[in-house]
């Protein structure tokens, strides 16, 4: 019995926000997730209209192996990761796997044109937005928080 205590609770605790109680801060926090996971959505739609190019020009300019297949997992990350994201859905492991992708994409942009910043900003501004839903979680107004609350009556 305690193994699967033990299991809920670490399920609730991936679920749950550690985000503060302060309305207006949880709606700042809603409205930037769901606008990043909105704006999100074009990259991956635009890597597959046409992935033998994204192919071509990044991936295996970055030295990647498969370059088709890592076109395909990169843009399904941003346009499901994305989704889910804005819903407030496993809010932390999407921003991990986004992250993940903005790690790739900057080291794309530092390789291909060094310390320019035009080329690093999106990437590392989306960078830093995912840590932080990485870090924070979904926050109060996210399915996550609903999935909490149900976890936590389950313990009981």
């Amino acid at each position: 019995m305690t193994a699967i205590q033990n299991k809920t609770s670490l399920l609730s605790k991936l679920f749950n926000s550690t985000s503060t109680d302060n309305t207006t801060l949880q709606i700042a926090q809603t409205i930037l997730r769901v606008g990043v996971g909105l704006l999100m959505i074009h990259n991956g739609f635009s890597k597959l209209a046409d992935v033998q190019k994204f192919a071509d020009n990044v991936v295996s300019f970055i030295g990647l192996p498969f370059p088709v297949f890592f076109t395909y997992c990169a843009a399904y990350t941003e346009i499901v990761g994305s989704i889910l994201l804005l819903l407030g859905l496993f809010t932390r492991l999407n921003a991990l796997g986004l992250l993940f992708t903005m790690g790739i994409a900057i080291f794309f942009h530092l390789k291909k044109d060094g310390l320019q910043v035009a080329s690093l900003e999106t990437a590392s501004l989306y960078g830093f937005f995912y840590l932080f839903f990485l870090l924070k979680g979904g926050g109060k107004f996210s399915l996550d928080t609903l999935l909490a609350k149900w976890l936590a009556k389950k313990e009981q």
